[in-house]
């Protein structure tokens, strides 16, 4: 048995990016870890666990709601890691390449958004 969530692209993609997460913020200073560590790995945690939730409603409608709470959870990340570069606890490659990784992430969601009917 597997719950519906497993086989879908966007979660396994969100689980790899809260991997990706987690390990750029064990470089962070110890004193951010209830600040912007703990906020960074709760949005992104909450991209994964939206996902989740949403793919067992009864409807596309509430569905479609869960996914698009996913990207604002991904959004909350990126803007995190843009105050990660700005006090030097990432250096901008590794923005970059996350930053990147989570557009991707949020074309896939836009596009099962989009495929679900109204």
């Amino acid at each position: 048995m597997y719950f519906r969530f497993e086989k879908l692209e966007v979660w396994k993609l969100a689980r790899e990016f809260v991997v990706e997460i987690y390990k750029i913020t064990r470089k962070f200073p110890k004193d951010e870890i209830f600040g912007l560590t703990s906020q960074l790995r709760r949005a992104a945690t909450s991209i994964l666990l939206n996902i989740a939730e949403g793919s067992d409603r009864k409807s596309d409608i509430e569905f479609r709601r869960f996914l698009r709470m996913a990207i604002t959870s991904l959004e909350e990340v990126i803007s995190g890691l843009y105050v990660a570069l700005d006090q030097d606890f990432i250096n901008k490659k590794e923005f970059d390449i996350i930053y990147q990784n989570g557009n991707y992430l949020v074309s896939k969601l836009n596009a099962l958004i989009n495929s679900l009917k109204l």
